[in-house]
C-alpha cells in the first residue's frame, strides 16, 4: 500500500473517501506507527471519529484533552477547536473513520 498525500499538508498510509457531498464527508483512514496528522481546526464542520482498529491517539487544545481510543471508542471534535491526530498502537497500524460536517470544510494548519 502506498502512503496517501492528503492535498499538500501531511502523509498516511492510505485514504480512502467512503462519501463526499458539499456539506459532508466520510473517510476511511489508515495510519502508520508514525503517522501524525499536524495540528489545524476546521471553521465550520464538526468532526466524529470512530477507531476501527488498533489505538487512535486524539489531542486538542482549549479545550485540551489526550484521548487514545480503542476499538469502538469515539469521539467528537467541535469547529474551531485545534486538534492532533496520530496512532497510538506502539508499533500497529491503526484505522477509523472520520465523519465531517454539515458545513463547508476546510484545514487551518496551525504551529506545533
Amino acid at each position: 500500500m502506498q502512503p496517501a498525500m492528503v492535498g499538500a499538508r501531511y502523509t498516511v498510509r492510505n485514504v480512502e473517501a467512503i462519501a463526499e457531498g458539499g456539506d459532508i464527508r466520510a473517510r476511511l483512514y489508515t495510519l502508520a506507527p508514525d503517522d501524525v496528522i499536524p495540528w489545524h481546526y476546521h471553521s465550520n464542520v464538526t468532526d466524529w471519529y470512530f477507531c476501527l482498529s488498533g489505538t487512535l491517539h486524539v489531542e486538542t487544545r482549549a479545550p485540551r484533552a489526550d484521548e487514545r481510543l480503542a476499538v469502538g471508542g469515539r469521539y467528537e471534535i467541535s469547529p474551531k477547536t485545534a486538534h492532533r491526530i496520530s496512532n497510538g498502537g506502539y508499533g500497529k497500524d491503526c484505522r477509523f473513520l472520520l465523519l465531517q460536517g454539515v458545513g463547508i470544510y476546510d484545514f487551518n494548519k496551525i504551529q506545533d
